[in-house]
């Protein structure tokens, strides 16, 4: 078996810097297409996972068996998808996909399995002009056969048509090491009904929580200025091109409303701790302050922002309470503290798109780098 970065111990900055954690992504782009599928692979045996949902418009599926009171202890693997609720069956490729590799909840004899795959989808159709653009069991198969260490940001897999306030979204991935060598590390998918960059300066929120960045530089005024200016005509412009693709006028002067944005923020928040699933429910619950930092506002009617988190187990916590204790809480911070970051890198690494479904114009291109 070749060895590879992770499992030689260099870390990537990336969620898998848990060792174990595979991060496969397929992605579809032009001819009406802005959309993908990204899929978090545990360690074979599975993680133990849980979930915490705290938009007003989730879609999700077999969220309900990562409650810690119910059978399932372990899951194989995560799905982040586009394409609303549609593109939640994607899941079901990747479980076809775990079910041949012999991986999932045994219910009988050899082979018999039923691999149970969390997911939760991100809202993206239209954005590439086809409304019925989105993903299949085929890409959530072909996602879980890319999975490896490498794990690619921007517009990939799940990020692809991801938009945040107005700019292009996409996916971002993070790590820390804390304590006595836990490692925490978190994935996410960046499309936001609200912003992740202050209207008043033009900085990223998240940057004000990045100890690693230094201090936070701010932009010129006056590119700040024509950045704004340049992302409302985008807002506008992207409206246009949507009543169109649609055939459905909307916006200021069509006597009808503009739809209100549909949008939601993915996690995944992963450690090689030996968490209970009442920990690892705690630990996805505490990722949302991350989430909070870096995005304003979240949780909104019209948001389905939901967080994962897998502990995979390999480093037990202390036998005693009272260290176990403080141990479980820096990994609870840490949680939060790599999302922020991840936030910020998604933003950061997302490249512009300007076709049929929409013009979103990059952070780095509205503000350089």
């Amino acid at each position: 078996m070749d060895l590879d970065k992770s499992d030689l111990g260099k870390p990537m900055d990336s969620l898998t810097d848990v060792a174990g954690i595979r991060v496969g992504h397929a992605s579809r782009s032009g001819d009406g297409w802005l959309t993908g599928t990204t899929v978090v692979l545990a360690p074979e045996g599975g993680a133990v996972a849980a979930v915490d949902v705290r938009g007003g418009g989730p879609g999700t599926r077999e969220t309900d068996a990562l409650d810690p009171r119910n059978l399932v202890q372990r899951v194989e693997a995560i799905v982040l998808t586009g394409g609303s609720a549609y593109g939640l069956d994607a899941a079901t490729g990747v479980m076809n996909w775990l079910e041949e590799q012999g991986r999932g909840f045994p219910v009988g004899g050899p082979g018999q399995v039923v691999p149970v795959v969390p997911a939760a989808c991100v809202f993206d159709l239209g954005r590439g002009g086809d409304w019925r653009a989105r993903p299949d069991a085929a890409l959530g198969r072909e996602a879980a056969q890319q999975a490896s260490t490498e794990v690619a940001q921007g517009n990939v897999g799940a990020g692809t048509g991801a938009v945040a306030g107005g700019m292009k979204g996409g996916v971002g991935t993070a790590s820390v090491q804390v304590g006595a060598g836990f490692t925490v590390s978190a994935l996410v998918v960046v499309n936001a009904v609200g912003a992740v960059a202050d209207p008043n300066t033009g900085v990223l929120y998240g940057r004000h929580f990045d100890s690693e960045a230094g201090p936070v530089t701010y932009p010129d005024p006056d590119i700040h200025a024509r950045a704004q200016a340049q992302l409302a005509e985008a807002r506008a412009e992207s409206t246009r091109r949507q009543a169109e693709a649609t055939g459905v006028p909307a916006g200021p002067g069509s006597g009808t409303p503009a739809p209100p944005p549909l949008n939601t923020t993915l996690a995944v928040i992963a450690t090689d701790a030996g968490l209970t699933r009442a920990q690892a429910q705690k630990l996805a619950g505490t990722a949302h302050d991350g989430l909070a930092r870096a995005v304003r506002p979240v949780h909104l009617l019209h948001d389905g922002d939901t967080v994962f988190a897998l502990a995979t187990g390999e480093k037990p916590l202390p036998d005693d309470p009272f260290p176990a204790m403080l141990a479980a809480n820096e990994i609870l911070a840490a949680g939060a503290d790599v999302l922020t970051r991840a936030i910020v890198r998604a933003v950061e690494a997302a490249e512009p798109v300007d076709g049929p479904g929409g013009t979103f114009p990059s952070y780095r291109q509205l503000y350089g780098a």
